[in-house]
């Protein structure tokens, strides 16, 4: 009996289901329907193929990702090739970047390629100091499906592979408090608001092992965040002076001082311009929360825009002024940071140099490609020339006018791999500073979102429940395996062009090849100043 009644209520319920399984997409369907006839926002939504209209919409919405992973070529994405982010990921991860086969690069089209030496460099003959070990984790592939991945994970200990100390790069050597860098690679201004806590405190931590490395405030002001790892910290004052400011948005000096005193802060930055918007910073509202605000001397969940120069320089002279006067009150280098607009660009700051014998200790050079997390299309794209332009430039200008070994040069722009950042340093710049590949190396997919506080990562986030996603004792070890293996993949080009340290890149180890295969050494085709 119970059996036979248990069979009905089987068959009932089976009935059910198929009624469920067939009756939801119809009402489902008659509910969307009903819906998009009465809207009066899309003629298409209105029409007979109101169906097409919510179609387009979805392939909209999952179109960047479907193009990601599927339809686009390896190095044709943007803003950053699969291929390249995916190199960062193995980074960042596994600790290597090994590949099989061969290269994806597009060898037909013109480009820039690393000069190598018949007679290579030993590992034993490149200068790097490699004193002491660091711990770190990585990640080993035990076994891998169509469907799912097997994963280890392995503590090991790795070189530091830092410069030595004759080829450590000196910022501001005449002033009272030097900035000596061992690690040609740092990460550029990411404020905290731009970016949520978790992100910063693992960054911070994985550059503070890495050591010989920097991080950059952004405009945002200086976070506990930032400070958590102990690494070297870079202070950008951007016009809206946030975190150094009065009530009325003027500078304070007394928390210049202040924040000058911090044993980690070891220089100024006052950010004139950034690749992606020659403008002021822009925060959303809904992302300043009151700590964020109270950091910036800002009113809280208040959308926040910086103006777009400092009130107080009009021009060249005001801003040496502003720049030798935080030189005086706190002893610390302090640098620029511009985008290089046309062959003369520099020209004024380098007269004004002359004239006062003095101004910035280093210029930061943002590409017209480097990136942001909020601004205008027709800002990010015709403002402002690309890196490798700008670098030629800005070492051109200094050089030309005996400056050079005063002011160093930071390129920043799409420098994300050691190739890259190889020729940045051969045609002129001293130090590379990335943010979206720092990014990406705690855990950004690059979805876009950066501005809406809706990181589906908690990567760019400063609510509290996406947050959470990032646990930040996994992702600093990965902030310290991108590091590592980017210094070992600047001291392996240094070998094989037949050098001993990855500072001594020239525009003599480039060669540009053209669209008809010639080849031009770079330093013909850029020569230096007389």
């Amino acid at each position: 009996m119970f059996s036979e009644n248990f069979g009905h209520l089987i068959s009932i319920l089976t009935l059910v289901l198929i009624l469920v399984m067939f009756l939801t997409p119809i009402t489902l369907l008659t509910t969307l329907y009903i819906h998009n006839s009465r809207q009066t926002k899309s003629s298409l939504l209105r029409g007979k193929y109101w169906f097409l209209g919510i179609l387009r919409y979805v392939i909209e919405k999952v179109g960047p990702e479907f193009r990601f992973y599927i339809t686009d070529d390896d190095n044709m994405g943007k803003p950053i090739s699969r291929i390249k982010f995916v190199t960062i990921v193995k980074a960042a991860k596994y600790l290597q970047t090994l590949i099989s086969y061969g290269s994806k690069r597009d060898f037909t089209a013109p480009g820039i390629y690393i000069k190598n030496s018949m007679f290579p460099k030993l590992n034993s003959e490149l200068e790097l100091d490699n004193s002491h070990y660091i711990q770190t984790r990585k990640y080993n592939i035990d076994k891998e499906t169509l469907l799912l991945r097997y994963e280890s994970v392995e503590s090991i200990d790795v070189r530091p592979r830092h410069l030595t100390d004759n080829n450590a790069v000196v910022v501001g050597p005449g002033r009272q408090y030097p900035w000596r860098i061992k690690g040609l690679v740092g990460m550029s201004g990411m404020s905290y608001g731009a970016l949520g806590p978790s992100a910063l405190t693992a960054l911070s931590k994985g550059i503070g092992m890495a050591g010989g490395s920097w991080m950059n405030t952004g405009e945002g002001g200086l976070s506990p965040y930032h400070l958590e790892g102990g690494c070297d910290i870079v202070y950008q004052i951007g016009p809206g002076m946030f975190g150094v400011r009065t009530q009325g948005g003027e500078i304070d000096w007394a928390l210049v001082r202040e924040k000058a005193a911090i044993t980690e802060v070891k220089a100024f930055e006052l950010k004139l311009g950034q690749g992606a918007k020659i403008r002021g910073g822009h925060v959303e509202g809904v992302k300043v929360t009151p700590e964020i605000a109270a950091i910036r001397g800002v009113e809280p969940w208040k959308t926040i825009d910086s103006p777009n120069r400092f009130q107080t320089c009009h021009g060249v002279p005001d801003l040496f002024d502003l720049v030798m006067k935080i030189q005086e009150e706190t002893g610390l280098p302090v640098g620029i940071k511009i985008v290089v607009g046309d062959n003369t660009a520099l020209d004024d700051v380098c007269e004004e140099y002359k004239k006062r014998n003095g101004g910035p200790d280093f210029i930061t050079v943002d590409g017209g490609e480097g990136g942001t997390g909020a601004t205008y299309k027709e800002m990010a794209d015709s403002l402002g020339l690309p890196i490798y332009s700008a670098i030629v430039i800005a070492d051109n200008a200094l050089r030309k006018n005996g400056l050079r070994d005063k002011v160093k040069l930071i390129a920043s722009g799409r420098l994300h791999l050691p190739d890259e950042q190889a020729v940045a340093l051969g045609l002129g710049a001293d130090l590379i500073a990335g943010a979206r590949s720092f990014m990406i190396s705690v855990g950004c997919i690059m979805a876009e979102q950066c501005h809406s506080n809706e990181c589906p990562v908690g990567v760019a986030t400063t609510n509290k429940k996406l947050q959470r996603l990032l646990f930040v004792d996994e992702k600093k070890y990965r902030t310290l395996n991108y590091l590592i293996t980017v210094r070992v993949g600047l001291f392996a080009l240094s070998a094989a062009c037949g050098l001993t340290s990855p500072t001594q890149f020239t525009r003599a180890h480039l060669v540009f090849k053209d669209d008809r295969y010639r080849a031009t050494n770079c330093a013909d085709l850029f020569p230096y100043p007389k």
